[in-house]
């Protein structure tokens, strides 16, 4: 392939040893870099961290049939790159809208620069959220009142947030209770949770196409299931037709918990949480205590 022996032939002939370097060339590397490091921190919050994974096993393997001369799998993949490029934008198009509207409306540095903090303390899940949620679940459960509560971590649920109503609101059991409360405006739908503010409900959900599920399950299951196949997040599930607590989790279902069961579960994103946090926090000291031993010197 054309551009595969560019490539190549520029890598044989680059020389990291250049004996000169202007300004422009050093305010252009931090361009690239800081681009680069902005790209690759808003695809980790999307389902293009997966795509990215994906397309660099391809690339390694095009790499590959390169070096070995496998023509025929070469040619396939020339053939096919201008449809692909075509497919990734339309796949990717949620994301990249998502991307533009925060680039315009957000802070670029602050949303950046990992010693800043991006999350205020209302937004860290915390253990009064933990009991509040479980509490409710187990309430609702004792009354057999249908609930679907979705906890959001890393990949950003803003899509589905579109589809239903804002809410913006402290995580409280009553406040859960009262929004999933039969013949109620908000009871039809997920709730989505960011930290420990509730941010919508009645929001519309993908259902699984799993065919491994109990067909006893309804939509709501299904629902609960498909979401955490398409994002990180944790999905707690009421039943309305037995009042028993599941929760989904990357595309498994755990059935039939209990109310200690389920607050183990919610555990385990409060100390993903609090493991993020130490870490972000040793980089800033890291990065403060080598600015202060430079001034030393």
């Amino acid at each position: 392939m054309q551009w595969f022996e560019t490539v190549v032939d520029y890598l044989k002939d680059f020389s990291i040893y250049r004996t000169t370097m202007g300004i422009s060339d050093l305010f252009e590397i931090l361009i690239i870099a800081f681009l680069l490091y902005y790209i690759l921190v808003w695809m980790k919050t999307t389902r293009a961290w997966l795509l990215l994974k994906g397309l660099i096993v391809i690339l390694i393997f095009l790499l590959l049939a390169y070096v070995f001369h496998m023509k025929t799998i070469l040619w396939m993949a020339q053939n096919i790159l201008g449809f692909a490029v075509t497919a990734l934008i339309v796949v990717l198009q949620p994301e990249l809208r998502n991307a533009l509207e925060e680039l315009g409306k957000k802070n670029l540095l602050k949303s950046v620069l990992p010693f800043e903090s991006r999350r205020g303390v209302e937004d860290l899940f915390s253990q009064k959220t933990i009991n509040e949620i479980t509490k409710a679940c187990a309430e609702m459960g004792k009354v057999k009142t249908g609930a679907l509560i979705v906890i959001e971590q890393n990949v950003s649920l803003r899509d589905y947030e579109r589809t239903g109503i804002d809410v913006d609101g402290i995580v409280t059991s009553q406040l859960l209770i009262n929004i999933f409360e039969h013949n109620t405006p908000l009871h039809d739908g997920a709730v989505i949770i960011r930290g420990n503010r509730i941010t919508s409900a009645t929001c519309y959900l993908p259902l699984s196409d799993n065919m491994g599920l109990s067909k006893e399950l309804g939509t709501r299951h299904r629902a609960g299931v498909g979401i955490s196949e398409v994002s990180d997040s944790l999905t707690v599930i009421v039943s309305e037709e037995t009042g028993r607590i599941s929760v989904a989790y990357e595309g498994q279902l755990s059935r039939n918990l209990d109310a200690e069961e389920l607050k183990q579960r919610l555990q385990q994103i409060l100390k993903k949480d609090n493991e993020e946090t130490v870490k972000s926090k040793r980089i800033w000291k890291g990065r403060s205590k080598a600015a202060d031993e430079k001034k030393n010197i």
